[in-house]
């Protein structure tokens, strides 16, 4: 039976759920692939051609945005699909002809167990200032980290919670808290300018859900220096090179007004790593932990940002741990190989130190 392009886009959406795909990328002469545990699989179903590319296009997007998709060859949009849920779908062009990457979002907002998250996770929900960064590659799980915090505010504190995201996707109902979800290019131009307004709307939390400029990196401290507990997303490999991103990406006065502002409000770094778990049927959450002790701030304001890694690994005893030994428990509890383990690691060579500990 032949389908329209839309129907077997729902098809498509269908089976991306019933195997737990987190992704799913529609090419021009290439059947529907799906990520699944991390790994890319090509469907056997017919290729899409360029015609029906274009006609989805057209379909899944307004008239607005199809228009601003062909002036700048690209766009990330939020859609909401009523059997499998929302997406976020990334447009982009290849060989002048529209392709899809879509993320498969979650469906609910999960516990902390179930994701596999520190217990320090706990203590920084009831944090009501400062910066929480979330950070690691891309599709290592900061999205969900980060809605995961905004959910539990939400469910135990009666506060005022602003996201900005690009594009939303999760839909937080309001329970404890009043939660106002604001999206970049349907509800604001960009997350600077967004952020530049925000404090007007009287918020406790401020979540964003990247940092991709100066002007938001500024704004963000400013934000946090003022008392407002920010969350955040960074795209850096570690905890280190996170402080490292944000002092080094300023000059001049505007590096020392930085700094100063960084060594008083981070609260905490969680760098993120999703390792496919030992039977390759899902993965499972590594990750590093950095908190902002008074060591630790003391260290960004005299920027010896390279001692923090060893008070990372000594500081197990209050919530710290370093990606090797996050790492190193999953292999020593059977979750993951340990090939997985060393290719995941920052350091090989402190991991196996770790492990013949």
């Amino acid at each position: 039976m032949n389908l329209s392009p839309e129907q077997r886009f729902e098809a498509t959406l269908r089976v991306a759920r019933e195997h737990n795909a987190s992704d799913v990328h529609i090419m021009a002469g290439l059947p529907p692939a799906y990520r699944v545990s991390g790994e890319v699989i090509v469907s056997n179903w017919d290729p899409y051609t360029r015609e029906e590319l274009a006609d989805l296009a057209k379909f899944l997007l307004t008239p607005a945005q199809f228009e601003r998709l062909e002036a700048q060859r690209e766009l990330c949009v939020s859609h909401w699909h009523e059997e499998t849920g929302r997406l976020r779908v990334t447009f982009y062009h290849r060989l002048g002809v529209p392709e899809l990457a879509i993320r498969m979002c979650n469906l609910d907002v999960k516990a902390a167990d179930e994701l596999m998250l520190p217990p320090i996770v706990n203590d920084i929900v009831n944090l009501t200032s400062g910066m929480v960064i979330v950070t690691g590659p891309t599709g290592s799980g900061k999205t969900t980290t980060l809605n995961y915090l905004v959910d539990a505010i939400n469910a135990t504190r009666r506060c005022k919670i602003v996201t900005i995201e690009d594009p939303v996707e999760y839909e937080h109902r309001h329970r404890k808290s009043i939660v106002v979800q604001i999206e970049v290019t349907t509800d604001t131009l960009s997350f600077a300018s967004c952020l530049r307004s925000v404090l007007r709307l009287d918020p406790n939390v401020i979540c964003i859900g990247e940092m991709r400029d100066i002007e938001t990196m500024e704004t963000a401290l400013a934000a946090a220096d003022t008392g407002h507990l920010v969350l955040a997303t960074l795209h850096t490999p570690n905890a280190v090179g996170t402080v490292e991103r944000i002092m080094g990406c300023f000059e001049g006065g505007r590096q020392g007004q930085v700094v100063l502002q960084l060594s008083s409000t981070l609260q905490a770094v969680i760098a993120q790593r999703l390792v496919p778990n030992v039977d390759r049927t899902g993965r499972v959450l590594a990750c590093e932990v950095l908190i902002g002790t008074g060591a630790v701030r003391n260290m960004i304001r005299e920027r010896n940002v390279h001692l923090i890694q060893n008070t990372i690994a000594t500081s197990r005893s209050i919530g710290m741990q370093t990606m090797e030994e996050s790492l190193a428990s999953l292999y020593r509890r059977g979750m993951i190989t340990y090939n997985d383990a060393i290719n995941y690691s920052n350091n090989p060579t402190d991991l196996q130190r770790v492990l013949a500990d």
